[in-house]
């Protein structure tokens, strides 16, 4: 019966086979182009391309500002946690003359504790002076007694000062775990924005980006930005100090953007706009999220110069407006320190601080 039997057909011969084999490929390379490895960018248009890499842009300016206040905290936990272990080898220090002193006095009872008070009395060859040191003695009892509560104190401080210490370090360690993975986050994100801007041709790239009136800025003499300068409005500048800021701002035109960065010679958005205030005699927060916060809110039509101007939802990107419709901004890695309108990102609020 057996040999009557027709031999099996191979799943996968002839036609079949090529087909499963081309089904196979276009699956593998459709795997590929999800998970963004091993092949070109997709081809966009410059329109297209402009649209992704300002998403892009976008995206990373609020992973940076998310950086800089994940930074600004485990700064703030490093010096905390520095300050307790520094207060805790100060108070070692203490401790540790205080428990010789304490050695000493224990010592010396341990040579003279042999022999019993009242016999002392009556081989004394000065009872009075035996009574006057008698007493001295029971005074000094009372002494050892409180250095021995101090000892003990200072043990339970420095207990304190250390498990105060743990929780800063877990802090700490929990805002470095934050820094890597936003910086993870806006690299990956930069990194994809180059990617595309480098389909298009350099005219492409400047018109995507604006680098032709970036550079052009740039290039201006220093009198020219003095004009500038005063064709915005300084005079109007609610005070002296928002007057300060707005021409920090100015000669820091052509400056690089560089996340993270809060000058002298780099900046990411909030950190230029810290820097400026500073240099006028303000202290502004770090992010984004709190230097709109930091002053009198202001609505569109009552901007002046020096007033700081955010945009989208989620407050992302700041800027210092200079009067005209237009502002001093670092805008993203592609572009410089540079003037630009205020409607040119989607606007969500201003602030006076002055």
């Amino acid at each position: 019966m057996a040999a009557h039997r027709k031999p099996r057909q191979s799943p996968l011969s002839g036609h079949t086979a090529r087909t499963a084999v081309t089904i196979a490929l276009a699956g593998a390379a459709t795997a590929t182009g999800f998970d963004g490895t091993g092949h070109a960018e997709p081809r966009f248009t410059p329109a297209q391309v402009k649209a992704r890499v300002d998403k892009l842009y976008q995206e990373a300016e609020t992973a940076t500002q998310k950086y800089d206040g994940a930074k600004e905290k485990a700064d703030a936990a490093q010096h905390r946690l520095n300050t307790l272990r520094d207060e805790a080898a100060r108070r070692q220090e203490r401790l540790n003359t205080a428990r010789d002193a304490l050695g000493s006095i224990a010592a010396a009872q341990y040579r003279d504790g042999g022999i019993a008070p009242a016999w002392q009395l009556a081989l004394s060859s000065d009872p009075d002076r035996y009574l006057d040191d008698a007493a001295f003695a029971e005074r000094a009892g009372d002494r050892q007694a409180t250095a021995v509560a101090r000892v003990r104190e200072q043990l339970r401080e420095i207990e304190q000062l250390r498990g105060a210490s743990r929780v800063e370090l877990t802090a700490l360690r929990s805002r470095q775990a934050e820094l890597r993975r936003q910086k993870r986050s806006i690299t990956g994100k930069l990194d994809q924005a180059r990617r595309l801007l480098a389909q298009l041709t350099p005219a492409q790239r400047a018109e995507a980006t604006g680098d032709g009136a970036a550079a052009g800025h740039a290039s201006r003499s220093a009198s020219g930005t003095r004009d500038e300068l005063e064709q915005a409005g300084s005079a109007a500048a609610p005070d002296a100090r928002a007057a300060a800021a707005v021409a920090y701002a100015y000669a820091k035109l052509g400056s690089p953007y560089v996340w993270g960065a809060t000058g002298p010679n780099a900046f990411d958005c909030s950190g230029l706009v810290q820097a400026a205030y500073h240099s006028a005699g303000i202290s502004l927060p770090r992010t984004t999220y709190a230097q709109i916060d930091a002053g009198r809110r202001v609505s569109r039509s009552e901007l002046q110069p020096g007033d700081l101007v955010f945009f989208y939802s989620g407050i992302s990107h700041v800027g210092i407006y200079i009067g005209g419709g237009r502002m001093i901004h670092a805008p993203n890695p592609s572009a410089p320190v540079r003037v630009a309108p205020i409607d040119e990102m989607p606007f969500a609020g201003a602030t006076r601080v002055a």
